[in-house]
């Protein structure tokens, strides 16, 4: 029997996601549908480069609302404890030890992790260090290529 996968997300990621697959469903089929029918028209399908498109188009659209479907289907919804300690759904400032350098983190699951945004996985090697810290911890993390800094854990909100 398969173990179904739990997807932890916050409030925001299962609002973000609902919005994404209405989107999907609600615009981006019917644009699709739209192409499909135009690269038709163009007659022969063999060698039509707009109908082969559209259908790895159509391909991805349904592939990611089934994607998205199945993580609404089976997400546990992670509220932000009151307690002072680090965990899913706290801004946490960090202070790299060997540069002095402070930086802000929104811990959320890996699905909605996107470090562009400072967005990061608690199941990243700086989520997982901080992980049930309190301020003032100062921590070691290990990336996956080995090296090894400390950071001081400032602020948690």
């Amino acid at each position: 029997m398969a173990v179904k996968q739990l997807f932890q997300l916050t409030q925001e990621g299962v609002d973000n996601l609902n919005k994404e697959l209405s989107h999907l469903k609600d615009v981006k089929r019917g644009e699709n549908l739209e192409a499909l029918k135009e690269a038709r028209a163009q007659g022969d399908l063999s060698e039509n480069a707009d109908y082969d498109a559209a259908r790895n188009e159509q391909a991805r659209i349904e592939s990611r609302i089934a994607e998205i479907e199945n993580i609404l289907k089976n997400v546990k919804i992670i509220k932000s404890t009151s307690e002072d300690i680090v965990n899913i759904g706290k801004i946490v400032t960090v202070r790299f030890v060997e540069t002095n350098l402070q930086k802000e983190f929104y811990l959320v699951g890996s699905i909605e992790a996107d470090p562009r945004l400072s967005r990061i996985s608690i199941e990243s090697p700086i989520g997982k260090a901080m992980l049930n810290k309190a301020e003032g911890d100062v921590v070691e993390v290990k990336t996956e290529a080995g090296k090894i800094f400390e950071i001081e854990i400032v602020e948690i909100k």
